[in-house]
């Protein structure tokens, strides 16, 4: 995705070496596009004994079991953002435990840090981009074959949930 026009003067962006890649650059005001990760909180939420899970209603991963997770907002801390998205996806208020891990890729553009927490109180219901919402035992996790005709973002985002959802299953067996 390239920008145009610059965001600062509205002259046309031109290709730049910089840095060592080529990166859209003004050369009316110099203004560079940077583009970064949107970093992305997920919890790995316990729930009377279990791993609360969400049906994506949507883009990445419509349609798949995954545990509640979204974007940073300006404002808050990834684990601010991570309760948040919690009770806002699932109805949970939660607690954060620790990390469990930090998740990226070339040529996608989110940065993924996970959490394993438990929850404190709340009511569980699907909410914000979920279309159901479930408790899972260790043995009992959904098995999700990897997306055939997704982006690169739906086949990493399959390969993150699926290390996660590995994980808290080789701690809670």
């Amino acid at each position: 995705m390239s920008l145009a026009y610059c965001q600062h003067c509205a002259a046309p962006m031109a290709p730049a070496m910089l840095g060592g890649r080529e990166r859209p650059q003004c050369p009316a005001c110099g203004f560079v596009l940077w583009r970064n990760p949107a970093p992305v909180g997920m919890a790995l939420i316990e729930h009377e004994g279990k791993l609360v899970l969400i049906r994506r209603a949507a883009a990445p991963l419509a349609g798949y079991w995954a545990p509640p997770a979204g974007y940073v907002e300006c404002g808050e801390s990834v684990p601010e953002a991570v309760v948040r998205e919690a009770e806002e996806e699932c109805g949970l208020r939660i607690e954060l435990d620790r990390l469990v891990g930090v998740h990226s890729q070339a040529d996608v553009e989110v940065l993924i840090i996970a959490y394993a927490a438990r929850s404190v109180g709340g009511t569980l219901r699907a909410g914000d981009d979920a279309s159901e919402v479930r408790l899972f035992a260790a043995g009992d996790l959904p098995q999700q074959a990897t997306p055939r005709d997704g982006t690169a973002t739906d086949q990493w985002l399959h390969g993150v949930v699926e290390t996660t959802l590995r994980h808290w299953q080789q701690t809670h067996a």
